[in-house]
């Protein structure tokens, strides 16, 4: 049993502001830095409130709810977690469209969140599908009506333009979505040419969708934000092989263009049971990664030694609010964090933080960094 009552919260904070120096590599640094920082979907547990966690809650609402678990955050781990202001509603630019339409998919509101779906029944369908994103004006299909007149007005009354376009779904789960797990693995494997036509599709299209939000942006290809991220969960489905032959080469060739100096932001989540994918991804030279909590920072580390690991918690784990089953985690990460003194470590969930998780949780978290995280 642990007892976080004497957690130094003032010392923690000061420790932790230095702590993502040097991409968390830094050897000024005192202790890993602290990833968790909760998020919207958790008011409604920590509050005994009713509600959406991944779905829709009214704006004035929603400040309110905030507003209230920043005040319990406050007495219980010293800071404010969540946005309380938020900007006017006509100040949003209309959204673009998602990549996964530009294929053919659609997205249905289900439990909660939107998922995409395909309707592709044979491969003759998906070639029909290829030929016509090939062939297709990327900006056209993704800029809405009135894109041109809602980003004249809103940069005339606030000064806001677009963003740039700076991370998506990953190429394997777009591909997964749209073709289903079965039939799109058997792909890979009897028709690889046409896979490999996919993915290729995939990362040309990515890349016009970044060159397009630069120039929408207000900046130019010579002179625009380099960095770049995947969130693609279901690539773990796939043997080395055949990511290799058509995951890969898609962040390989996004990640040319968008992040191409040793300094850019290239990022990599999935939380799923990554290991045999690592020596590949290694290869990447990615910045930063998230990865499922089957992993440890030992196994990420020896693969990765330059990468910062956000994890290695599990989030039911987190969730479970177990704190003594919390804090074996941290502790466990946190040595291995200091093995070699090789540090790179931002202490998160190895996945998402889901509403049910408290800030109680938080608070041992940075109990057991404080405790065992300390790197001098």
């Amino acid at each position: 049993m642990y007892c976080t009552d004497d957690l130094d919260i003032e010392r923690f904070w000061k420790d932790d502001s230095a702590s993502r120096e040097g991409n968390c590599f830094a050897k000024s640094t005192m202790q890993p830095a602290l990833g968790i920082r909760m998020s919207d979907e958790c008011v409604f547990a920590e509050l005994g409130e009713e509600g959406e966690p991944w779905g829709y809650t009214e704006r004035e609402r929603r400040i309110e709810l905030n507003k209230r678990y920043n005040e319990k955050a406050l007495k219980t781990v010293g800071k404010s977690l969540l946005v309380e202001e938020y900007p006017p509603e006509d100040s949003y630019l209309p959204g673009t469209v998602q990549i996964g339409k530009i294929f053919g998919g659609e997205y249905t509101y289900e439990a909660g969140t939107y998922w995409l779906h395909g309707d592709f029944e044979s491969e003759k369908d998906l070639e029909k599908m290829l030929d016509n994103v090939e062939k297709a004006d990327i900006r056209e299909m993704i800029l809405p009506e009135r894109w041109e007149y809602e980003k004249k007005r809103i940069f005339e009354t606030y000064g806001n333009r677009p963003s740039q376009f700076m991370g998506i779904r990953g190429p394997i789960t777009l591909m997964n979505s749209l073709y289903g797990t079965e039939r799109m693995l058997y792909l890979m494997c009897d028709a690889p040419e046409l896979c490999r036509r996919f993915s290729d599709a995939i990362a040309d299209v990515v890349i016009k969708y970044i060159k397009i939000m630069i120039t929408e942006s207000g900046k130019t290809l010579d002179n625009f934000e380099h960095g770049f991220y995947f969130a693609d969960d279901d690539c773990n489905l796939l043997t080395p092989e055949l990511y290799e032959n058509f995951g890969y080469p898609v962040l390989k060739k996004v990640f040319d263009f968008a992040a191409p100096n040793a300094e850019d932001t290239r990022y990599q989540h999935s939380d799923s049971a990554m290991g045999h994918l690592l020596p590949i991804l290694s290869r990447l030279n990615l910045t930063g990664c998230n990865f499922g909590p089957t992993l440890t920072v030992r196994e990420i580390r020896k693969h990765m030694p330059k990468t910062c690991i956000d994890g290695q918690v599990a989030p039911f784990t987190f969730m479970s609010n177990d704190e003594t089953k919390i804090i074996e985690e941290v502790k466990r990460d946190c040595e291995m964090a200091k093995e070699n003194d090789l540090r790179g470590l931002n202490l998160s969930c190895a996945g998402s933080i889901n509403n049910g998780s408290l800030l109680t949780s938080m608070k041992a978290v940075m109990w057991a960094v404080q405790k065992y995280g300390q790197y001098n």
